[in-house]
C-alpha cells in the first residue's frame, strides 16, 4: 500500500472555493470484477461476462450526460470507473447518482464499478494547471489501458468520450485500447440497436439547445440548500410534496407538510399554491420548501366544476373559505420520471419556426407542464405517444427542457394507450429473461416435476390425513390458498388449517427471479390483461395448489375448542398437501344450501362411495362456515368496517379469453374463505412480530383524519342520519343504521364516502414505529400482515421468509442468511407501497380507458346504452357529481354552461338551457329560470346521457349530460342489473379491437402477428378470474390479503387492509 495525497477544490456553504488536501492510499490488488481474470483478484459479487465481444469504458462526460444509453441491457461488458462515477455525482446530483448506483447493483445489467483511483498502476495524480475535465479523461484512459493489460489482451477495450481532442491524443497510443466517440461506438458496435442511437441523438440535441438558453428571468431563483434547511428547522418554511390538482392544473396545487418539524401551530391542513408562478418550476411529485404568504393573501380552493380539464369558469363565489396559501422557494428533491407526451398539431409546429428543432410537447398527464424538446422528427411523430425525460428547468425558461426516449405508438390505439398507462405509473413489466427462466424448474410431459426426497422427509405430510380443498372463482388457475377442517380424536377440539403455496421454495432470495419479483412487487391487473409477478411455470403450475396433485405448502394449523372455538394451540410450518377438491364459490354455496350439485372429483365414483365422500365434504364446509361466522363476529365486536365496492366477476371462454364482466352476487362462502385468510394473516403477524420485534413486515391502517369525514357527515345528515366517527366501531354501527328502505343506493353511497375518507393501508417495518401504530383500523386487529397470496404479492414472500426464520429460531437453528435491518426492510416496504399505489392507479385508468372506448363508437342521441340512471352524491357551485351504477362510473353534471345559461326543467322532466342563476346549499342546488325554479338534492336519481369527450394529447373522458330530473326507466321487460354495462363494455371493446386486427391481417394475406409492444410487454392475454373479481371502484377499499375471495374483501375494508 502506498500513501499519497489528493488535492480537492471544493465550494464552501457560502460559495467560496476551498482547497482540501486528503490522504490517499494506493493498492496493488484491486478487484477487476471480470470473469476472464487470471491474476487472482478477489472478485466477489457481480462480475463482467466473458461472453462479451469487448469491454467498454465510458469517460466522465459520457456517464454524466448519456447514462440512459447504458440502461439498454443489450450493452454488455461496461466498466464504470470510480473517476467517472464521482464526477457524475458531483455534477449531476443525488438523483443521477442513485440511478447509476441502481444500474451497478442490478444483476441483470452487465456492468461493474472499477476503483481505478485506488489501483496503484492506474491512478493518475492531477498535474499542475491541468483542467479537471482533462484530468478525468486521462484517468479513465489509463484505467482502460490497465484493464486491457490486466486481462493479458484477451479482450479489446473501447473507451468512449465526447472530447474530440482526447480521441485525437489517445486513439493511437495502445494497440488493444480504442478511443472513439459515443456516436461512432453505437453505430459501429450496435448498428441494430436503433433505440439507443435515437436516444443518444435526442440527448445530444437537448444538450446543444440548453447551451443557447436566454438570460431573462421568468421565475425567482431557488434558495440555497443550507438556507432551506435552516428555514425548515426554524419553522419559516414548510417541507412537503407538491400535489397538482389535475382538474385545475394551471391554477391549483397543494403541499401537505411532512415530518414533525412544522412549528406553525395554525397549520393543520394542506398549503394552497395558486398559479404556476408561485409553483416556481416545481413539478408534480417534487419535494419542495414553501413559504406562507401574508394572511390577507390567502385564498380558498375552487369548489366549482371545470369543463373536463379546462379553464375555470366560475369567479370568487366558487371558492371555499381561505386556507393557508404559499409559494415555493426551493426544491429539496426532484422526483422526475418518464412522461408520455404528444406532439402539437402540425400548424403549431410550423408557427414555432420552419427550421426550428425546438418543440413544446404536451404531456398526457394534465398535472405536468409542457416540455421543450429538440427533435428533427416532429412531422413523423404527429399523432404518436412518445416517452420523454426532463433534463433541467432553468429560471430563464418558461418550460422545462427534456429529450425523447422512445416512441410508444400511434395515439388512440388500444396497445399504445395501455403502454401509456404503464409508463405513466412507472410500471416496468418486460418479458421474463432467459436467465430468469433458466432458474425455473422443468415440468413437462417428457420431464415431469417430482418432489425432492429431502423435502418430503423434512415436511409435515398432510396428504393422507387431511381433507384439503380450495374454494376459488370458477376456472381459477393460480390457486395460492387451500383450507382444511377436522374434528380431532377425543371430539373436544377442532383443527382448522390454512395452507398457502410455498413460493419461497422455488424463489430463492437473491436469485434473478426474486430480484424481478421484488422490482415488480405485485401482479398488475388491468381491464383486459394481467402482468404476472412470477413466471407462469410457478404462478399457474408448480406453486398453484391444484386439485389431485402433490404440492409444497406453508401451513398454519389451529386447535380450537369444539364449543367456544377458542384457540388452544397453533402450529406453523412447511407441509406436503394434496387438494382433494377444487371447488368454485357457486358450487360450494350450493352444497351448503342443500341444493343438488355435481362435484367433478366425485363423478367417476359409484353411488355409495360418492354419497359418503359428499357427506364428508359437506360436513367440512358446514364446520368451516361455523368457524368463519365466529371469527367475523369477534372482529365486529372490535369495530371492523364493512365498506362499499363495485364487485364484478369475469366470464371466460374455453380459450380463457375474457368475454364479459358481470355483477357479482355476494355469497356467504365468500366471507367464509376471506375470514380464514384474515385469521391466518393475523396469527402470522403475531408470530413474526413476537420473534422479530424490530424487523418484521406488518401492514397497518391508520385512523383517517377526522376532517375527511365532513362530506359523509353532511350527506348523511341530509337524509336524517347521524354518523359517529369517534372510533371504527362507532362508524361501523352508524353506517349499519343509515339505511333508507325506499332507496338501498343511499347506504351504498354513504359507505363509498366512508371509503373515500379512509387513509391507505401500508406495509411497514416494526422497528420504524411504536406498537400503538400497528393497529389496523379497517379490520379491527392489533397485528396484521399479508401471508396468503405469495404468487401475486412480494410482501407475502418476505413474510414467508420471516416466518420460516422464526420457526428455525424455536429450534435454535442459525438463520441461513442475516435478516434485513429495520432500515432496509422499511425502505423495501415503502417501495412495495409505491408499487401497490401504481397498480391500483393503473387498474383504475385502464377501466376508464375501456369505458371511453366502449362509448366512443356509439351515437349518444340514438343508442339506448348511452342513457343511464345516475345518483347525486356531491354538490358543487355550478353542478353536481353523480354515480352511474350501471357502469360503475362517476362524473360531473353541469347545471351552467359556457354561455352562462342554466338548466331548466320542463313539466315532463326533460331539460334545456335558459337564462337564469344557480343557488348552492350544502345538501342541494337550485336552478332558477324565468319560468320556474328546480332543486336537485343529494341522493336524487336523475337521467344522464353519456358521451365521449375526445382529446388529442390526453386520455379521452366521459361527458355526462342531464336530460331528465327523473330516474331512468330502461326500455324492455327487464332492467339490466348494476354492473352489466361494464360487462358489455370490456366484451365489446375487446371484440372490436380483435376484429380490426384480423381484418388488417387478412388484407395483408397472412396470419396475425403480435406487435412489437405486445411481444415486449404482454405476458397474459386475459386476466385470471380472481384478478377481475378484485376489480373495484376507485373508492373501494380492498384487502387483497383476505384471500382470492376478493368479493368479501371490500366488505372487510381492504384498502384499509
Amino acid at each position: 500500500m502506498i500513501k499519497t495525497e489528493k488535492v480537492l477544490h471544493l465550494k464552501s456553504s457560502r460559495g467560496h472555493k476551498v482547497r482540501v488536501v486528503r490522504e490517499h492510499y494506493l493498492r496493488e490488488h484491486v478487484p477487476c470484477y471480470s470473469a476472464l481474470c487470471q491474476a487472482g483478484c478477489q472478485n466477489e459479487g457481480k462480475v463482467l461476462s466473458g461472453d462479451a465481444t469487448h469491454y467498454v469504458v465510458p469517460d466522465a462526460g459520457v456517464v454524466r450526460d448519456f447514462l440512459e444509453v447504458f440502461e439498454f441491457r443489450e450493452l454488455q461488458g461496461v466498466v464504470f470507473t470510480q473517476t467517472a462515477c464521482q464526477a457524475a455525482q458531483h455534477s449531476r446530483g443525488r438523483r443521477h447518482y442513485n440511478r447509476l448506483r441502481s444500474l451497478l447493483k442490478d444483476p441483470r445489467q452487465d456492468c461493474i464499478l472499477f476503483a481505478n483511483e485506488f489501483q496503484q498502476y492506474s491512478y493518475q495524480p492531477r498535474e499542475k494547471g491541468e483542467s479537471q475535465e482533462k484530468w478525468q479523461t486521462r484517468c479513465v484512459y489509463h484505467a482502460a489501458v490497465w484493464y486491457y493489460n490486466h486481462l493479458a489482451g484477451m479482450k479489446p477495450v473501447v473507451m468512449i468520450t465526447e472530447d474530440g481532442e482526447a480521441i485525437a491524443e489517445y486513439s493511437s497510443l495502445n494497440g488493444g485500447v480504442y478511443v472513439i466517440s459515443t456516436q461512432e461506438y453505437l453505430q459501429s458496435f450496435w448498428p441494430d440497436l436503433q433505440a439507443a442511437q435515437e436516444l443518444y441523438s435526442s440527448i445530444s440535441q437537448a444538450l446543444q439547445e440548453r447551451e443557447s438558453e436566454g438570460t431573462e428571468k421568468e421565475y425567482a431563483e431557488h434558495l440555497p440548500a443550507e438556507i432551506l434547511e435552516a428555514g425548515i428547522k426554524s419553522g419559516r418554511y414548510i417541507q412537503g410534496t407538491l400535489n397538482v390538482n389535475k382538474h385545475k392544473a394551471q391554477h391549483e396545487a397543494f403541499v401537505r407538510f411532512e415530518g414533525t418539524t412544522n412549528k406553525n401551530t395554525e397549520l393543520n391542513s394542506d398549503v394552497l399554491i395558486c398559479g404556476v408562478k408561485h409553483r416556481n418550476r416545481a413539478v408534480h411529485g417534487d419535494l419542495v420548501a414553501v413559504e406562507l404568504l401574508l394572511r390577507n393573501e390567502w385564498k380558498g380552493r375552487t369548489i366549482a366544476l371545470t369543463d373536463g380539464q379546462g379553464e375555470e369558469r366560475a369567479g370568487e363565489e366558487s371558492q371555499s373559505q381561505p386556507m393557508p396559501t404559499g409559494r415555493v422557494v426551493g426544491i429539496l428533491q426532484r422526483n422526475w420520471r418518464d412522461y408520455v407526451v404528444t406532439f402539437p398539431p402540425r400548424e403549431e409546429v410550423q408557427s414555432q419556426g420552419r427550421n426550428s428543432q425546438r418543440i413544446l410537447v404536451i404531456p398526457w398527464d394534465y398535472r405536468i407542464p409542457k416540455i421543450r424538446i429538440s427533435t428533427q422528427q416532429a412531422e413523423a411523430l404527429q399523432d404518436h405517444r412518445v416517452i420523454v425525460r426532463l433534463d433541467s428547468w432553468e429560471s430563464t425558461s418558461l418550460y422545462p427542457n427534456g429529450h425523447c426516449v422512445r416512441v410508444l405508438g400511434k395515439a388512440g390505439e388500444l396497445e399504445t394507450e395501455i403502454q401509456t398507462i404503464l409508463v405513466e405509473n412507472c410500471i416496468s413489466v418486460p418479458s421474463f429473461s432467459e436467465a430468469q427462466l433458466r432458474e425455473m424448474p422443468v415440468n413437462s410431459s417428457e420431464q415431469p416435476w417430482q418432489m425432492e426426497p429431502s423435502e418430503v422427509a423434512s415436511r409435515l405430510d398432510l396428504r393422507d390425513t387431511h381433507l384439503v380443498f380450495s374454494i376459488d372463482p370458477k376456472g381459477c388457475e393460480d390457486v395460492d390458498d387451500t383450507l382444511s377442517v377436522r374434528v380431532l380424536p377425543g371430539g373436544t377440539r377442532l383443527e382448522l388449517g390454512v395452507h398457502i403455496a410455498d413460493v419461497t421454495h422455488f424463489v430463492k432470495e437473491g436469485s434473478l427471479t426474486d430480484l424481478e419479483a421484488r422490482s415488480r412487487a405485485t401482479t398488475y391487473y388491468l381491464a383486459d390483461r394481467r402482468y404476472d409477478m412470477l413466471p407462469s411455470v410457478l404462478s399457474a403450475d408448480l406453486c398453484s395448489l391444484l386439485g389431485g396433485v402433490d404440492r409444497y405448502a406453508m401451513s398454519v394449523l389451529w386447535e380450537l375448542d369444539m364449543q367456544s372455538l377458542a384457540v388452544c394451540k397453533v402450529w406453523y410450518g412447511r407441509t406436503l398437501i394434496r387438494s382433494s377438491y377444487q371447488l368454485h364459490y357457486e358450487l360450494a354455496q350450493s352444497l351448503l344450501n342443500g341444493e343438488q350439485a355435481e362435484v367433478p372429483e366425485l363423478a367417476h365414483l359409484d353411488a355409495g362411495e360418492r354419497d359418503r365422500k359428499l357427506a364428508e365434504l359437506l360436513q367440512a364446509l358446514e364446520t368451516l362456515t361455523r368457524v368463519a361466522r365466529h371469527l367475523r363476529a369477534q372482529r365486529d365486536k372490535g369495530g371492523a368496517l364493512e365498506l362499499e365496492g363495485v364487485e364484478v366477476r369475469a366470464q371466460l371462454d374455453d380459450s380463457k379469453n375474457i368475454t364479459a364482466l358481470v355483477p357479482k352476487q355476494p355469497l356467504e362462502v365468500h366471507e367464509t374463505v376471506a375470514e380464514c385468510m384474515i385469521y391466518a394473516n393475523h396469527w402470522v403477524a403475531r408470530k413474526i412480530q413476537g420473534t422479530f420485534p424490530h424487523q418484521a413486515l406488518l401492514r397497518h391502517h391508520p385512523p383517517p383524519r377526522q376532517e375527511f369525514f365532513n362530506q359523509l357527515i353532511d350527506s348523511a345528515k341530509a337524509r336524517g342520519f347521524t354518523v359517529d366517527i369517534r372510533s371504527n366501531k362507532a362508524l361501523a354501527d352508524s353506517l349499519d343504521r343509515a339505511v333508507d328502505p325506499r332507496d338501498p343506493e343511499v347506504n351504498r353511497l354513504l359507505r363509498m364516502m366512508a371509503t373515500q375518507a379512509m387513509s391507505n393501508a401500508l406495509y411497514f417495518s416494526t422497528g420504524s414505529c411504536s406498537e400503538e401504530q400497528y393497529y389496523h383500523y379497517g379490520l379491527a386487529l392489533d397485528r396484521y400482515t399479508h401471508f396468503t397470496s405469495p404468487i401475486r404479492r412480494y410482501a407475502d414472500i418476505i413474510v414467508h421468509r420471516l416466518l420460516l426464520t422464526a420457526i428455525r429460531a424455536e429450534t435454535e437453528e442459525e438463520p441461513s442468511k442475516a435478516l434485513a435491518s429495520n432500515k432496509e426492510l422499511q425502505e423495501l416496504a415503502q417501495q412495495i407501497n409505491t408499487k401497490n399505489r401504481a397498480a391500483q392507479q393503473a387498474q383504475k385508468q385502464s377501466t376508464e380507458l375501456f369505458q371511453c372506448l366502449y362509448f366512443k363508437d356509439k351515437d349518444p342521441q340514438k343508442d339506448e346504452r348511452c342513457v343511464a340512471d345516475a345518483i347525486v352524491y356531491a354538490i358543487r357551485a355550478n353542478g353536481m357529481l353523480v354515480f352511474v351504477p350501471r357502469y360503475g362510473l362517476k362524473g360531473a353534471v353541469y347545471l351552467k354552461n359556457r354561455d352562462n345559461l342554466v338548466i331548466n326543467v320542463k313539466q315532463d322532466g326533460s331539460c334545456d338551457w335558459q337564462t337564469g342563476s344557480l343557488q348552492r346549499y350544502p345538501d342541494r342546488i337550485s336552478s332558477c329560470t324565468g319560468s320556474d325554479t328546480h332543486t336537485f338534492n343529494l341522493f336524487d336519481h336523475i337521467t344522464v346521457r353519456i358521451s365521449v369527450e375526445p382529446s388529442r394529447c390526453h386520455t379521452d373522458s366521459l361527458c355526462l349530460e342531464l336530460i331528465s330530473n327523473r330516474p331512468h326507466q330502461a326500455p324492455g321487460p327487464r332492467t339490466p342489473p348494476a354492473g352489466q354495462g361494464r360487462a358489455e363494455l370490456v366484451q365489446e371493446v375487446v371484440r372490436l379491437a380483435e376484429e380490426a386486427s384480423l381484418q388488417a391481417e387478412e388484407v395483408k394475406g397472412r396470419r396475425p402477428k403480435l406487435s412489437k409492444e405486445e411481444r415486449e410487454f404482454r405476458q397474459s392475454r386475459g386476466p385470471n378470474l380472481y384478478s377481475l373479481l378484485q376489480e373495484i371502484s376507485e373508492l373501494a377499499l380492498l384487502d387483497p390479503s383476505a384471500c382470492q375471495a376478493l368479493e368479501t374483501e371490500a366488505q372487510v375494508c381492504a384498502t384499509s387492509a
